[in-house]
């Protein structure tokens, strides 16, 4: 699936002014709980975390209260990154810890989105992501 396909799937409005519907993928977001934590690499305790902030780039719209965010828009975290530690993503802005980690989630998310159920290339993306986090 093209990236501007996955892009479309989940824009701002249909145009009407109705939001479309949040795309629910069980599958997916089991696939996700087996992979490495996106920031530490961890594999034990990971969770699907859903990625609340818009990013138009990604045609991902913000997620108001009360709204689940679209399953394409989801990565690994382990459970301490994601929900309970002092600095976890759903802790404060979720913005600033992704700029903290140097991570773009949206992008990862699409691209794992992109290739579900592909082990191999999901553990090569998680991997490069790292990789340049920690390098710039």
């Amino acid at each position: 699936m093209s990236a501007k396909r996955i892009a479309a799937a989940n824009t701002l409005s249909t145009g009407l002014g109705h939001r479309r519907p949040r795309t629910q993928s069980p599958k997916h977001l089991a696939f996700i709980r087996t992979l490495p934590c996106l920031i530490s690499g961890r594999t034990d305790g990971v969770e699907a975390a859903h990625i609340r902030y818009g990013n138009p780039c990604c045609g991902k719209r913000a997620t108001g209260m009360g709204e689940k965010p679209s399953d394409m828009f989801v990565v690994p975290l382990h459970h301490d990154l994601h929900r309970t530690g002092p600095d976890a993503q759903h802790q404060g802005n979720e913005r600033k810890f992704w700029e903290k980690h140097n991570i773009d989630p949206c992008f990862v998310a699409l691209a794992l989105w992109a290739f579900s159920g592909d082990s191999e290339t999901a553990e090569i993306i998680i991997r490069e992501t790292r990789r340049r986090a920690v390098r710039v």
